[in-house]
């Protein structure tokens, strides 16, 4: 599994407000992302609120309104499968590039919990359900929590 060897973070979330914007497709997976997403952000103090979009095409114009209405940071959360078409490497290409883009826009961070993957397996042992061997929800909120403050500790 690619999670070995991840850092075991610290974070303080109290005061920071969090939009997690996550897509529609593969609805057992996507919701168990949202889920490991919104149990670091409890478990962290942080506020957070979720909105849905159809995909993960959607995510960058997403994130990039909910961090100008405000919010500190977004978790974008979203699953895209290969197929048997090119479909797959363009969507996921359009959804990174623009998340990034997003995060060096705003300035703010953007959690990447997008999963590109093979298969419907590949993305179930990553999305924090019973059975899954990580959880990629929790760690895309906290990379966000955790840039926030390193955000914030640079600009005292």
């Amino acid at each position: 599994m690619s999670g070995a060897g991840s850092p075991t973070l610290t974070v303080d979330g109290t005061g920071i407000t969090v939009v997690i914007v996550a897509g529609s497709w593969h609805e057992v997976v996507t919701d168990g992302l949202i889920a490991g997403a919104q149990r670091f952000l409890d478990s962290a103090g942080a506020t957070h609120s979720l909105v849905r979009v159809p995909g993960s095409f959607e995510l960058p114009i997403v994130s990039k309104a909910a961090l100008d209405a405000g919010a500190d940071a977004v978790v974008a959360l979203g699953v895209i499968i290969r197929g048997g078409t090119p479909h797959f490497e363009y969507v996921s290409s359009a959804t990174t590039d623009g998340l990034t883009r997003v995060a060096l826009d705003t300035g703010k961070p953007v959690g990447f919990g997008v999963l590109t993957t093979d298969d419907e397996q590949q993305a179930l042992d990553r999305a924090g359900i019973e059975g899954s061997k990580e959880d990629k929800g929790a760690e895309a909120a906290e990379a966000a929590l955790a840039t926030v403050v390193a955000l914030r500790s640079l600009a005292r």
